[in-house]
């Protein structure tokens, strides 16, 4: 009869005494070890579709997810995230009239991390502009393209963003980061609110 392993995991070890069978040791081996490694899946919705019956999940089991580069741990019967992958800076492409490094704070760029188990999007950089329209919109678009679909918050969020208080009465702006991935800045008016840059280092929301 197989017996466990020494360091008291459970994992079958077939016996000289056992039936010989290649198939049936490898297996046995086989079903303890990899349950207690890290499982690889293309994503969540895989992963749900793979891990049923007897190989359902268990707590203690990790998962890593590649397409959002994400180490998950089951705990108490749900996945929780530990780790997530290296997670680069890209540049966000601004509207007309707009201008990158501004008030020398870096380019505008964008990356999505994950803190305390939700994903979440981060800013840096600074934009400028030399002169505004004569008519003012209610808002000012300053991405060119929409962000991407995994950079998108399920729901509207608004932070706060400093800006110059060179032509402008105040030192903060309303930054609207929409579902469908627009970056939209409120509080520029005229006459006197018509800051010469704004700055992003710091800020993030989650998503």
């Amino acid at each position: 009869m197989p017996t466990t392993d020494a360091y008291g995991q459970g994992i079958g070890i077939w016996q000289m005494t056992d039936p010989p069978s290649i198939p049936d040791a490898i297996k046995l081996i086989a079903d303890g070890v990899i349950p207690r490694g890290v499982l690889r899946f293309a994503s969540a919705s895989t992963r749900g579709a793979t891990l049923v019956g007897a190989q359902a999940p268990v707590d203690g089991m990790l998962t890593w997810l590649a397409d959002v580069d994400r180490l998950e741990l089951r705990v108490d019967g749900v996945w929780v995230v530990v780790a997530v992958g290296n997670r680069a800076w890209t540049t966000i492409g601004l509207a007309s009239g707009w201008s990158q490094n501004g008030n020398s704070q870096g380019t505008f760029q964008y990356r999505i991390v994950n803190l305390f188990g939700e994903d979440t999007i981060m800013l840096r950089g600074g934009i400028s502009r030399a002169s505004y329209p004569t008519t003012i919109p209610g808002s000012f678009e300053v991405n060119t393209a929409a962000l991407p679909a995994a950079a998108r918050p399920s729901s509207l969020r608004t932070i706060l963003v400093p800006c110059s208080d060179v032509g402008s009465s105040r030192i903060s702006l309303k930054l609207d980061i929409t579902t469908d991935g627009w970056l939209r800045l409120y509080g520029i008016s005229r006459p006197n609110d018509l800051p010469a840059w704004v700055g992003f280092n710091g800020t993030f929301a989650s998503l």
